[in-house]
């Protein structure tokens, strides 16, 4: 888990990303550490400061770090945030009654079993990266439309926070959100078939087997 006030970064992040994921901004982020000279050069292992506590531990910038749980400070703006760490802010909900509360852009017509294109889309609306028109709560239909607005496949090891991971096994079709590595394993997010009545719930994992990744045109 990351500290509160750090970051450690992964490969494949980027700081506009760390930034919108902690809302703050890329100038208080080179502000609070003065080693990035390149805002477009950081390497994965090193550890971002992201508030400006001494060594009193006095408050002393204005970003506020968010840990995998509760939220100190503002909480993260889900508007222009990674599709990624948007879903990591319904970590343990249900998909059947995430999909009723109004809180992201998901149909509730969906069956509670079947929610997983259903979220994944309502994040990808959420972080702006696609229209209603292109949502879809059908897995193969989502795939379908986002090739259609020019995704690409993508390696692994090119992934992005946010990128999307399809699979598909013994004639079903899963989809979760790539969301970073962590100690060099790739970790994913989705609405996952964990829950004992086999209904959904949003939780870390949900991608095995043969999968691949589609990321937005850039």
């Amino acid at each position: 888990m990351t500290a509160i006030g750090t970051h450690s970064i992964s490969w494949g992040d980027t700081l506009s990303q760390i930034a919108q994921r902690y809302g703050t901004s890329i100038d208080a982020l080179q502000a609070l550490n003065p080693q990035i000279t390149n805002p477009d050069l950081i390497y994965a292992g090193d550890t971002l400061r992201l508030s400006g506590a001494g060594a009193g531990g006095a408050e002393q910038g204005a970003a506020t770090a968010v840990g995998a749980g509760a939220v100190e400070g503002r909480p993260l703006a889900l508007d222009g945030a990674n599709a990624a760490a948007i879903a990591e802010q319904f970590i343990g909900r249900n998909a059947g009654e995430l999909k009723h509360s109004n809180e992201l852009p998901m149909q509730s017509w969906v069956p509670d079993n079947v929610n997983c294109a259903n979220f994944v889309s309502a994040c990808l609306q959420k972080a702006g990266l696609i229209t209603s028109s292109q949502a879809s709560a059908s897995v193969d239909q989502l795939a379908n439309n986002l090739r259609g607005a020019g995704w690409q496949p993508t390696s692994l090891a090119n992934a992005r926070p946010g990128d999307v991971v399809l699979m598909q096994s013994n004639g079903q079709s899963h989809v979760v959100l790539f969301a970073g590595h962590e100690n060099g394993v790739p970790k994913f997010i989705g609405s996952n078939n964990v829950n004992a009545d086999g209904t959904q719930r949003i939780s870390w994992g949900g991608a095995s087997g043969n999968y691949h990744l589609l990321t937005p045109p850039r």
